[in-house]
């Protein structure tokens, strides 16, 4: 008797789920693919020519070589999008760009800063420092074990 109960409900339950499914389709404001690309391609593009400007100006005003100007502009970068994310700025160009402020190193920066000025209130220890790499605590993962993977792999095969 139970499983004809079951049976026959899952049909019932199917149109709900689809009647359900159809209502939020209806409802959901339609995105703008195009527009938000554009977006994210302009002001991920400006963030990456601000970066090449710190760049240029390590090389060429401050004598660094390039490896030295390059780690100079990821300096200066973190910088800015951390005191943009402190002043509420970043947030609205997240906003407004979507991945184009994300993917630049100022995202990371970002990404790291806002769970910290987020917990602030509830303490240095257990609110800034035991939710600080919340949002950013893969993207380390991720790149430390690439970087021990790729070290080995250049030590092993092109030393």
């Amino acid at each position: 008797m139970e499983s004809y109960e079951a049976k026959k409900g899952e049909p019932q339950a199917k149109e709900t789920a689809q009647a359900y499914n159809a209502y939020i389709l209806n409802r959901m404001p339609k995105t703008k693919v195009l527009q938000g690309c554009i977006k994210a391609f302009i002001v991920g593009g400006l963030i990456c020519c601000i970066g090449q400007v710190f760049i240029e100006i390590g090389q060429n005003y401050m004598g660094m070589e390039a490896l030295d100007a390059r780690g100079f502009a990821s300096i200066c970068m973190v910088i800015i999008g951390a005191t943009l994310t402190g002043f509420g700025v970043y947030d609205i160009i997240g906003k407004f760009a979507g991945a184009g402020s994300v993917v630049p190193i100022t995202g990371f920066a970002n990404s790291i800063v806002a769970p910290a000025i987020e917990f602030k209130r509830e303490g240095l220890v257990l609110g800034v420092g035991a939710n600080l790499f919340k949002i950013a605590g893969p993207v380390l993962v991720n790149g430390i074990s690439a970087s021990v993977v790729y070290g080995l792999l250049y030590f092993l095969f092109l030393r």
